[in-house]
């Protein structure tokens, strides 16, 4: 972990968002956490959750955001990534598609005959 890494709930990992201002931070961690508890809902003991944000094009009020996410769930990886001009949106776009993984996952094992 490096210094630019901040830890949410001991399996929440946020790296690239330390220039995010104080309140754009909080609405964050509002989107992560009510994420963060649909996917405890979907996997009850999911092992983490990375993401990594990075600026991709900075200009004068121009920003782009690349957003990349990581679900680990008993060992299995769920990887996500979208870049836009609004970071909550980049952020709630990113969570969307773990979660479309993991529930479309989560479906699929719960159709497999049980031996």
């Amino acid at each position: 972990m490096t210094d630019d890494t901040v830890t949410l709930g001991g399996n929440i990992e946020l790296t690239g968002f330390r220039d995010v201002d104080g309140g754009s931070v909080i609405i964050m961690k509002k989107i992560i956490g009510n994420y963060a508890r649909r996917f405890s809902e979907l996997c009850p003991g999911f092992d983490v959750l990375k993401l990594q944000m990075k600026k991709i094009r900075e200009r004068e009020k121009s920003e782009s955001y690349e957003i990349h996410g990581m679900l680990v769930d008993k060992g299995r990886h769920y990887n996500a990534s979208i870049s836009d001009m609004n970071l909550f949106f980049a952020l709630d776009k990113v969570l969307k598609k773990l979660e479309n993984e993991l529930s479309h996952h989560s479906s699929h094992k719960s159709h497999e005959p049980e031996l």
